[in-house]
């Protein structure tokens, strides 16, 4: 459900807008000042909420990498979209077959409708939706130009030996190696020399900020649209040395040995912080790319996140408040894993330091982006616009549910509806098996008072809508539900 074609005309400029959507990677609700951070120095972020529109209630597609990117792309929950989880072609050395499970030749993606209506378009970061010799690499998705990493599981090393340029590798100045061991037992903890091994010339995230400056100068006389998912703050944790002069001697840390996952770091909480203040420089820098080239009236800029903060490698959330009080983190359906921060930025469009609550997700990009692009919709989207939000004008229409499911998650569904979520878990191993839980978010964000005896009538509504779930490409995503949607 749209807003009306007359508030479609209006919203079009002469010039229409170039979009940014800028995409941070793991980064937790609580991870930028803006949204109550104060040891991560964040002051570009800061500013384009001081500047924009900050969401308290906008949520990721999925707890997790994959169908996250996947809902945003398509616009779809994880309801009916095509992937539902982390599903790896390959292994996790530095040199296996790369690629996730992919998008299907002639899916209808946002970049293939804003491409339509005569948007360049570009993404520059980490894929995840296919690898390189699948219909679902971006090139064959709609994206005129693509730089980073083609797979996920390459892109937890910050150092690779290789990033993807369309369909062509790119070697890099940076030696090969996992991006998970463990410091060895001979190695001093101690000594800066232990961890340079994991170390290397080249960073990745850096080189593709100065593809996106590139991007944006090369297309500057035409309407782009510009996907940056960034792959920080994800771990591993590495950042150039550069990085760690605000934090270091300033937060009460030791050696993360690599006994969690990924890799060792002398540093790990000034590391950690050192990324996120190292994507918060690129915004600034793309923000000034953008004043530069005289764009910067006519760019909307979103910056968010795909999912919540990490709990493995030298990091957990409570380290710096990283879900932001909310419940739970990445890959769980609890808020602290899918509500995300979301700032919007237009100088002259969107008012100033202005806070919405109005509960968006993901997928609601795809209906925006091409309202105020001037394109065409495919007609099964799950999306509904937010630019009268945004731009303060005409009626803004709201979900009547927003949905997630995500097996991994104890085979778990949640489902919001207005103020209340509902969150139920189908496998046999969880104690609570088949209950579905009720909470008041405007009461009880934190998610720690089941209300569903109260409310016999929302948990009918809840279970209905869960039932209504279709099936995926990949069978074996679909088997911990195939019960309840025979029960409907």
């Amino acid at each position: 459900m749209l807003a009306s074609v007359a508030f479609a005309t209006l919203l079009l400029q002469p010039q229409r807008p170039n979009i940014i959507y800028i995409l941070a990677d793991d980064l937790g609700y609580g991870e930028v000042g803006a949204y109550g951070q104060t040891t991560i120095q964040t002051p570009n972020i800061d500013q384009l909420a001081a500047e924009g529109m900050r969401f308290t209630d906008h949520y990721s597609g999925s707890p997790v990498c994959a169908p996250a990117r996947s809902t945003f792309l398509e616009g779809k929950s994880t309801r009916t979209c095509t992937i539902r989880e982390n599903k790896e072609f390959g292994d996790f050395s530095a040199t296996g077959k790369e690629g996730q499970f992919p998008l299907g030749k002639g899916t209808k993606t946002l970049a293939w409708a804003i491409k339509d209506a005569g948007y360049v378009t570009g993404a520059i970061g980490k894929w995840g939706l296919g690898g390189p010799d699948s219909f679902g690499a971006p090139n064959k998705q709609g994206f005129d130009y693509f730089y980073g990493f083609n797979c996920q599981r390459q892109a937890h090393n910050y150092y690779p030996d290789h990033l993807w340029e369309n369909d062509k590798i790119v070697k890099l100045d940076n030696p090969t190696f996992n991006a998970h061991q463990q410091l060895p037992k001979t190695a001093d903890p101690n000594d800066p020399a232990s961890y340079r091994p994991y170390q290397g010339k080249e960073f990745s995230n850096d080189l593709m900020r100065d593809k996106a400056l590139n991007f944006i100068d090369t297309n500057k006389s035409k309407p782009f649209f510009l996907y940056l998912p960034f792959t920080i703050p994800h771990v591993a944790l590495q950042v150039p040395d550069d990085a760690l002069t605000p934090y270091l001697g300033k937060l009460k840390e030791q050696p993360y040995l690599g006994n969690r996952g990924y890799l060792p770091n002398q540093y790990p909480l000034s590391t950690y912080a050192a990324m996120i203040s190292r994507l918060d420089s690129y915004v600034g820098q793309i923000i000034s790319k953008l004043k530069s080239e005289n764009l910067d009236e006519n760019t909307l800029i979103v910056f968010t996140s795909d999912n919540g903060p990490t709990w493995i490698s030298g990091i957990t959330p409570d380290l710096f408040n990283s879900s932001g009080n909310l419940r739970g983190r990445k890959a769980e359906l609890w808020e602290g894993g899918i509500r995300v921060p979301f700032i919007a930025r237009w100088p002259g469009k969107i008012k100033p330091n202005s806070i919405s609550h109005h509960p968006s997700v993901m997928y609601d990009m795809f209906p925006t982006f091409t309202q105020l692009a001037g394109a065409k919709n495919p007609s099964d989207l799950e999306g509904i616009s937010i630019a009268p939000t945004l731009l303060g004008k005409g009626k803004q229409f709201t979900h009547e549910s927003i949905y997630w499911e995500f097996f991994p998650h104890d085979h778990g569904q949640a489902v919001r509806m207005g103020n209340y979520k509902a969150l139920r878990f189908l496998n046999p191993k969880n104690k609570d098996a088949g209950h579905t839980f009720i909470y008041n978010l405007k009461t009880d964000p934190t998610e720690s008072k089941d209300i569903s005896g109260k409310h016999p009538d929302l948990v009918k509504r809840a279970e209905a809508i869960m039932a209504t779930r279709e099936d995926s490409p990949y069978e074996p995503w679909n088997k911990p539900y195939a019960s309840i949607t025979k029960k409907y």
